[in-house]
């Protein structure tokens, strides 16, 4: 048996792994530049540069260092909600970000239990849409696991945690499924300032995926601010009104 397994058996082992991942593995303790994947993250503080208490919204979170658009942005005081479909990812928030909103649930407009397809409880590559599996699994999900998370929409986490205010940033990392989330936020309710989204097709093409988010974010005001591997920021067209 693997050392990660007999730590992953209980309770209280399972408590020190997660500390060791942050700790000792990831060492979070330490100030970093930079902690995106790509440098989102360099990018998107540099927008916000004037911003030191705003508000995010991290659709797919997965850990809060390790690839993270927000990190940056809550080491100058920013909080907000961090959504996942792995417990493991949330409770690593819970133990780093206690003032944030961290909650594991699917997000979709369907309200049900749904299948998580997972290789590691620290993998960043976990998905409910079974097309990305499939195109996917031969590379990603090696050791696959299956587990069960409920699902909530946009909506419901929004009016439940009461943001009444604006949502400067929202990053959305969903495999797959990153479009639909997409269309679930009232971006005119919230006056979300700059959005981040991966914009390529579950086989690693870009072109249909991102032309068709594209096109519906310019019909809403925005347009392409930078685009960073995989990933593409949205801004709001007035940003730079906003920002100075």
């Amino acid at each position: 048996m693997s050392l990660k397994k007999i730590f992953l058996k209980n309770k209280f082992t399972y408590k020190i792994y997660l500390y060791y991942n942050l700790y000792i593995r990831h060492k979070c303790f330490l100030n970093r530049k930079q902690y995106s994947q790509w440098g989102e993250d360099l990018f998107i503080n540099n927008f916000f540069k004037n911003k030191n208490n705003g508000i995010y919204l991290d659709v797919g979170c997965f850990h809060p260092y390790m690839y993270s658009n927000t990190c940056l942005l809550y080491k100058k005081g920013w909080s907000g909600i961090n959504i996942d479909i792995n417990q493991t990812s949330i409770d690593l928030f819970n133990i780093v970000r206690p003032n944030d909103i961290n909650i594991c649930a699917a997000v979709h407009e369907i309200k049900r239990e749904f299948k998580v397809y997972f290789d590691d409880p620290f993998s960043p590559v976990n998905t409910i849409d079974n097309k990305f599996y499939e195109n996917l699994k031969k590379s990603f999900f090696k050791n696959k696991k299956i587990s069960t998370v409920q699902s909530k929409t946009i909506k419901e986490i929004l009016d439940t945690d009461q943001i009444k205010s604006s949502i400067d940033f929202v990053n959305i990392d969903a495999e797959g499924l990153d479009f639909k989330i997409l269309k679930q936020i009232n971006l005119n309710k919230y006056k979300v300032q700059l959005l981040s989204i991966e914009t390529h097709n579950v086989d690693g093409s870009k072109t249909e995926y991102f032309d068709s988010i594209k096109k519906f974010l310019e019909e809403n005001n925005y347009s392409v601010f930078k685009r960073v591997g995989p990933t593409t920021l949205f801004a709001l067209n007035n940003h730079n009104s906003i920002n100075k």
